[in-house]
């Protein structure tokens, strides 16, 4: 009776004091609430509530992107900033301006998106807007895909091997913890990609360098659909394997048809103020190939 009657209780309160008190939650759980009672629904389709789920410090928005024939309201804003498979395009301004003082400006961001589940600020930075070690159209070559929304990085053939990336902290969602990953195909004539392993590092505002041992591509070109650390190659097993630790990060499948290779986790601390760092590297003199990078993806991760 005491649980019945504090539940009466709960849904006499105005739509707004419901709204404030869903908007102290994530949008994953307002979404929940909604089928607790009618109050509660209405409560969680508010534009007050959706309106404090997006955040205040968004980058601009490209014009047209969230323009339809109505207005919509503002969950159904949210739901189209927060789809991960149709990232929204940012302003023109915001590509790549090296001399440009405002962080905004300076690290070709091309897409975000929110977390669906969280909220929080997810970022795609492109392979234009990375710095690639040797880069010229000797060894890598610049192209279109179908499946890509944005022009990819082919590489034809290289020994030294490196990408970098570069994030300023205030673009991320604060007290949260992130993970990058290079999202990337590999070709049928790939070479050189899964032996000897590569080195993925991130630099974090505080100045702590994380540093992992990854594997862009498993043996005969066959991929896995989860993130493991297995024995790859004949060779690995003999070379690498033994008397070295752990084995390497291997890539993992997304929904895309592209692959997705974990390069670290960091955690955004509020007030914190600087560039966090990604880079892949692999400097040993056999030859590489065949390998498309798309960019490195900025996302939130659940620890633990």
């Amino acid at each position: 009776m005491g649980s019945a009657a504090g539940t009466c209780e709960i849904v006499r309160l105005p739509e707004d004091l419901l709204s404030a008190a869903l908007a102290l939650t994530t949008p994953r759980d307002a979404c929940r609430a909604a089928a607790v009672s009618r109050a509660f629904r209405d409560a969680a389709g508010s534009d007050a509530l959706w309106a404090r789920f997006v955040p205040r410090d968004l980058p601009p928005i490209a014009n047209g992107v969230l323009s339809g024939p109505a207005s919509p309201s503002k969950k159904e804003r949210f739901l189209r900033i927060s789809d991960r498979h149709c990232p929204v395009l940012l302003a023109d301004g915001l590509r790549i301006r090296p001399a440009t003082k405002n962080p905004l400006l300076a690290y070709g961001f091309e897409s975000m998106w929110l977390d669906r589940g969280s909220g929080s600020k997810c970022y795609m930075l492109l392979a234009r807007g990375l710095h690639i070690s040797w880069g010229d159209a000797c060894y890598w070559r610049w192209m279109d895909l179908p499946d890509s929304r944005f022009e990819v990085a082919h590489l034809r053939n290289v020994c030294w091997f490196e990408i970098r990336g570069k994030i300023h902290s205030k673009m991320l969602s604060r007290d949260t913890a992130y993970a990058a990953y290079i999202v990337f195909k590999t070709l049928v004539e790939s070479s050189g990609l899964d032996y000897p392993p590569q080195k993925a590092s991130i630099d974090t505002v505080a100045g702590k360098k994380k540093i992992r041992k990854v594997c862009l591509q498993s043996y005969e070109g066959r991929h896995v659909n989860r993130q493991v650390t297995v024995p790859l190659t004949p060779e690995y097993n003999k070379s690498y394997r033994l008397g070295h630790g752990r084995n390497p990060v291997l890539p993992q499948e997304r929904t895309d048809g592209w692959m997705e290779l974990e390069m670290g986790v960091f955690y955004n601390k509020e007030g914190g103020d600087g560039e966090v760092r990604f880079s892949l590297l692999q400097t040993s003199r056999t030859s590489k190939r065949g390998l498309i990078v798309q960019g490195i993806e900025i996302r939130p991760k659940k620890l633990g």
